[in-house]
């Protein structure tokens, strides 16, 4: 579209809001893009103005929105990995971090577990969720909240529900996919080789 003039000069960014049955009104549930222009009217629900969003420099030299990534916290406690990039990511589902990451936030849910059988996290099912930790990731040197419902992904039986954040493998890099995006307004600005967040659900 950028290159084909769709797109005009200094508007060349897209954006992308990920709705949920959680949001507040019915309008916010629904999951859309835009591009070429940040959609007012969606900020303007959430309270939040263009001039509230946070933009961190991006590196695209390997195809993706990297940006440092420095710190995540569980119930305010820094989880620190000095030197630690991310990449936003609409087609990956999950959350996927760093095995310390992963491990301070499942310490803090009580009854969790790892399933080999699942190669994942498991939550059980029954937990209330207002008793789920505050999870925060670092988008270049600021923190956002992911939202608690979307610590839990899917039902795997038994009483046990699939975490929404699970481990990066042997990847040197986070990928912050749609358990991440569903909680904030993202902007993936081509034009400047930036990445904008303003958050949506829960608080920063």
């Amino acid at each position: 579209m950028i290159s084909q003039s769709d797109i005009p000069k200094g508007e060349e960014l897209f954006t992308a809001w990920l709705g949920a049955s959680r949001d507040s009104s019915s309008a916010q549930q629904n999951s859309f893009y835009t591009f070429g222009f940040i959609d007012n009217d969606a900020l303007s629900s959430i309270n939040a103005t263009a001039d509230g969003m946070h933009y961190t420099p991006v590196d695209n030299s390997q195809g993706f929105w990297q940006f440092s990534s420095e710190s995540t916290a569980v119930n305010g406690t820094p989880v620190a990995q000095r030197g630690n990039t991310a990449i936003a990511d609409t087609g990956t589902t999950l959350a996927l971090v760093s095995d310390a990451v992963v491990k301070a936030l499942y310490a803090a849910i009580p009854g969790s577990k790892y399933d080999s059988t699942q190669q994942g996290y498991l939550i059980p099912s029954d937990i209330d969720v207002s008793t789920l930790p505050t999870f925060t990731v670092d988008v270049g040197g600021q923190s956002f909240t992911i939202q608690k419902e979307d610590l839990l992904y899917s039902d795997v039986g038994n009483g046990f529900t699939y975490g929404g954040v699970q481990s990066r493998g042997e990847q040197d890099f986070d990928i912050l996919g749609d358990t991440f995006l569903k909680s904030v307004y993202a902007v993936f600005d081509q034009g400047n080789k930036r990445f904008g967040v303003v958050q949506r659900t829960g608080s920063t």
